[in-house]
């Protein structure tokens, strides 16, 4: 029985890594004249916390100077954003999991005042119960505990759930919390999600195998 649907944010719910890259080549040319290429983007920055990310981009900088940083970053990206499109046959999944009483959260590394920007920017503040952020937890995504601490909160077992990811370090989190995970091809091929642990690869949320896989899980 499927009880519990469990989505990261940035890629997942929308596509938004593009803007990601735009904040993230203006803040690094601003700081040190760095450039930021497609390539390395998809390799090193998306999907991960910025704890760990801001001290892998500026090793000389303290900690006070790298949160300001990310600080600054996320603000250019709040700028990039004012509204947000969510993927194609979200809708249609978030009406399908409240008619059938199916418990939603969001799981992401992004920080508070981004997922409450980008849920707002696409209508759907109130759509979920629980909004859990990985910085607020003691270990960040690729760890499995953000997904384990979704489970938790909406009182599911891992069997009777799906999570859904774009990111490598996403899926890592959400296979090693024992989710059938789902992953979306807007940010990596659909071979790395695959080898990261993803069961399903999927376009966007209208996919004929989600909602077979839906159909087989509802019994």
């Amino acid at each position: 029985m499927l009880t519990a649907l469990l989505f990261d944010l940035d890629g997942t719910l929308t596509d938004t890594d593009t803007l990601h890259l735009q904040a993230f080549r203006q803040l690094l040319r601003d700081y040190d004249g760095r450039e930021l290429t497609q390539e390395q983007f998809d390799l090193r920055v998306s999907g991960r916390s910025n704890g760990l990310l801001f001290a892998d981009l500026f090793p000389q900088a303290d900690f006070a100077q790298r949160q300001a940083l990310a600080e600054r970053k996320e603000a250019l990206f709040r700028e990039l954003s004012p509204t947000l499109h969510p993927l194609p046959g979200l809708l249609r999944l978030l009406d399908h999991a409240k008619q059938h009483a199916v418990g939603m959260c969001v799981v992401t590394n992004a920080p508070r005042l981004n997922a409450e920007h980008m849920l707002a920017a696409m209508g759907l503040s109130e759509r979920f119960e629980h909004v859990l952020v990985a910085d607020e937890l003691a270990r960040p995504k690729p760890d499995p505990l953000p997904y384990l601490t979704g489970l938790e909160r909406l009182r599911a077992e891992a069997g009777a759930a799906l999570a859904f990811e774009d990111s490598l370090p996403g899926v890592r989190a959400a296979n090693g919390a024992g989710i059938y995970t789902v992953g979306l091809a807007t940010t990596q091929p659909a071979e790395r999600l695959i080898e990261a642990g993803a069961q399903l690869v999927i376009e966007d949320f209208d996919d004929p195998q989600l909602w077979a896989l839906i159909e087989r899980m509802q019994g």
